[in-house]
């Protein structure tokens, strides 16, 4: 079983991902891109992260922007996987 984070962990976590918030016992990120197509892209290039690491995130597609949020619902809450998964995002989003 994965072990939930501390609150300490969290807020650590938080200061190396500084684009991502806390959301309750989530962590979440919205990406914005030029247009709907490079939304859809990013979001099967998440898709297939998710699969290899199989750590699936909500995502909400609006337009160009997409929004992630990262919870590990094993731990009833934040996990190191899920920061380590907003680390594969931010590098996937960064191309």
């Amino acid at each position: 079983m994965v072990e939930k984070l501390t609150e300490a962990e969290v807020e650590a976590g938080l200061v190396e991902r500084v684009e991502w918030s806390l959301s309750g016992d989530s962590i979440q990120r919205t990406f914005t891109f030029g247009d709907f197509l490079g939304s859809i892209d990013f979001v099967n290039r998440i898709g297939g992260r998710a699969e290899e690491v199989q750590h699936h995130p909500d995502i909400l597609i609006r337009y160009a922007k997409v929004t992630l949020t990262l919870s590990t619902h094993d731990a009833g809450g934040l996990s190191a996987k899920d920061f380590a998964f907003a680390a594969d995002c931010d590098r996937l989003y960064a191309g």
